[in-house]
């Protein structure tokens, strides 16, 4: 296993700056909720750097710790609540029934993460370009409990249980793929953080029963939520002082070398911190994030994505091509990624990009240059609230997408474009009043779009006249990336 050093080189020098001195303790009772904690719940945030203007309506800091909750009722839009209450009720007792002998508690903390829908910056973080990625109101809870050993137990709702003794903390080949590699990378990973950092803190096992909205295989990264749940988890049960953007970092670390899928950081980053990240990779070793808060419900417009039910199968070649062609330009351009590329640098190549690279590298690349700025570009335009340039701006990401990064469908199988066919009714219906354009890695699964909250009704009956029953996702943008959840008999009391 490669060390992961050098990510806590990463995490040290980013995180000096977020660390808050007042400590966190391990939860034999667990503490009121503290004035920043409280903060973080009115939905305050800033950016890491300070060295863009950001007006205060849009601006916000970066959490420096989990925001501890007292309720859930800031954490879920209003008309929502009852169901939630409801089904916290129920992860509760599920969470008793799968682990009995823990009847003796007065009740489980419950932890929450998001998942998260990229809203700009197609295929960019890779050649360490810009994204704008958004915490989701779908999410994966757990209902979990300390343990005075090192055992962890799971059980996952629809997905079975499984156990992880944190006493190893080392790769397990059988485990790689699997979700216990994870438990046990993400252990792995606050050890060595939390070691960086002088300290030698108990890695405290536990108990939790997790169950899930984050849909698989829809790109709002159900993998990345429940990377980041159980950091917040281990977080809070072995009194490790952390931040979600280092929380974010372990879950790469995680995911990379215990479960064996190489991946950037884009998911983790929007799912830990919540709200509308605006990350630049422009810099590996000083990633900047700015935290903004935007609704497009604020402007009568729903976010919604659309499942066309493509097949992700044999399609990691198709994914793998898009940054191994960009960066073969980036060679013929003497870099090792395109950022920092400007279109007269790939024209000014053109003969011998084409010549060794291709048309269609020539054209991702082209797409690469062009949507990296459209981050920067939408920023301009929440800080605005000029939505008619946002959503223009979505339509031209959307466009390159189709254009010139040609990530709509594979060219192994031409047969299958439900992408096409969804965006091309999409545009029909909208006629010029929203925006829509692929949503995620593309070639198969999910759209996103943009519409009118009058339009949505009609829009969802064409969409399902198309794909079937509930293929459209509505999605709110969620204040807060994972927290833990201290008290939930006051909300309940409520109803």
């Amino acid at each position: 296993m490669d060390s992961c050093f050098a990510y806590w080189d990463r995490i040290h020098n980013q995180g000096e700056r977020m660390k808050d001195k007042e400590d966190l303790s391990a939860l034999d009772g667990v503490p009121e909720a503290r004035d920043g904690d409280r903060a973080a719940r009115d939905g305050v945030s800033a950016a890491l750097d300070g060295d863009l203007d950001m007006n205060a309506r849009t601006a916000l800091p970066l959490p420096s710790r989990i925001p501890r909750l007292a309720s859930i009722d800031a954490l879920y839009p209003p008309e929502t609540l009852d169901a939630q209450r409801l089904r916290y009720e129920e992860l509760k007792k599920e969470f008793f029934r799968h682990f009995p002998d823990r009847q003796a508690l007065s009740g489980p903390l419950f932890f929450s993460a998001p998942g998260r829908t990229e809203l700009c910056g197609n295929h960019t973080d890779h050649n360490n370009g810009k994204v704008l990625a958004a915490a989701i109101s779908l999410d994966t809870i757990g209902a979990a409990a300390p343990r005075s050993d090192t055992l962890v137990r799971v059980v996952s709702e629809g997905f079975g249980a499984f156990e992880v003794d944190l006493a190893d903390l080392s790769v397990r080949p059988k485990e790689i793929g699997g979700s216990a590699s994870i438990v046990r990378g993400m252990a792995a990973g606050f050890a060595e953080f939390a070691a960086r950092r002088g300290s030698k803190p108990q890695i405290k096992g536990f108990d939790v029963y997790i169950q899930s909205k984050v849909l698989p295989g829809s790109g709002l990264s159900s993998s990345a939520a429940f990377e980041v749940l159980i950091g917040g988890i281990l977080s809070v049960f072995s009194g490790i002082e952390i931040s979600p953007m280092e929380i974010a970092r372990i879950g790469q670390f995680a995911e990379n070398e215990y479960f064996g899928k190489p991946c950037g950081l884009m998911d983790q980053m929007a799912c830990a911190l919540g709200n509308t990240a605006a990350i630049d990779f422009g810099d590996a070793d000083r990633i900047k994030v700015d935290l903004l808060r935007f609704d497009p419900s604020e402007y009568g417009i729903s976010l919604v994505i659309v499942a066309t039910g493509g097949s992700h199968a044999d399609l990691t070649e198709d994914y793998a091509a898009i940054p191994g062609e960009m960066k073969a330009v980036a060679a013929v351009l003497g870099r090792s990624t395109l950022v920092g590329t400007s279109i007269a640098d790939i024209l000014a190549q053109a003969g011998e990009i084409r010549k060794s690279c291709g048309d269609r590298a020539f054209l991702r690349a082209w797409h690469f240059v062009k949507e990296t700025q459209r981050p920067d570009t939408l920023r301009k335009a929440i800080r605005k609230a000029d939505i008619d340039a946002y959503l223009a701006t979505i339509c031209d990401s959307g466009d390159s997408s189709a254009k010139y990064l040609q990530n709509l469908y594979s060219p192994k199988n031409p047969s299958e474009q439900g992408l096409l066919i969804a965006l091309a009714a999409t545009e029909d219906f909208l006629a010029g009043s929203g925006a829509c354009r692929v949503h995620g890695g593309g070639f198969a699964g999910t759209i996103q779009a943009y519409v009118p909250n009058a339009k949505l009704p009609a829009y969802r009956t064409l969409m399902e006249s198309l794909f079937g029953p509930t293929c459209v996702f509505p999605l709110r943008i969620r204040p807060f990336g994972v927290v833990c959840i201290e008290n939930l008999q006051g909300a309940f009391d409520e109803r």
